[in-house]
């Protein structure tokens, strides 16, 4: 789950925590259950928190990462960032993450003003220009990490 969503590295910090203090002792096996029990109940929402928001799991990851840590938006605000997470990465996959993107200067740079031309576009009013550069580059940082070219990515792996 954190390989295709950066933003739920802490399921991965409590998830350690808890491992962490069953080791350390502090935790007898019981207690140790009980709460990895919770945990997975945690998990289990969390996976079907993408079809709460009828997002896909890449489109989720862009959500989220426009989104976190909680930006004050009304609902027709959230559903234009979903539209321009939706658009974003139509556009991304039809021409722009071919082979080797990452290598070339310039495709790089292709993606990076795809990127910011959309959430330009798209990104309400409650997006400042600091906050809107800060969501910019992590998504971008995304893209890189997650999106190999050529339709190879994190996701299509786990198809």
């Amino acid at each position: 789950m954190v390989r295709l969503n950066r933003t739920r590295m802490d399921y991965l910090e409590e998830f350690q925590a808890l491992i962490d203090a069953y080791n350390a002792g502090s935790l007898n096996a019981e207690a140790f259950f009980q709460q990895l029990v919770a945990f997975a109940q945690h998990l289990n929402e969390e996976e079907r928190r993408g079809l709460g928001e009828q997002l896909d799991e890449e489109e989720l990851a862009l959500f989220d990462l426009l989104t976190k840590p909680q930006i004050d938006l009304n609902d027709a605000d959230r559903d234009k960032v979903k539209a321009t997470a939706r658009e974003l990465l139509a556009q991304l996959k039809a021409g722009k993450l071919v082979l080797d993107w990452r290598q070339r200067q310039q495709a790089r740079a292709q993606v990076r003003v795809t990127i910011e031309k959309l959430l330009d576009l798209g990104l309400p009013r409650a997006y400042t220009p600091e906050l809107f550069e800060e969501k910019t580059s992590a998504v971008f940082q995304h893209v890189y990490d997650a999106y190999y070219g050529a339709g190879r990515s994190v996701y299509a792996q786990d198809a």
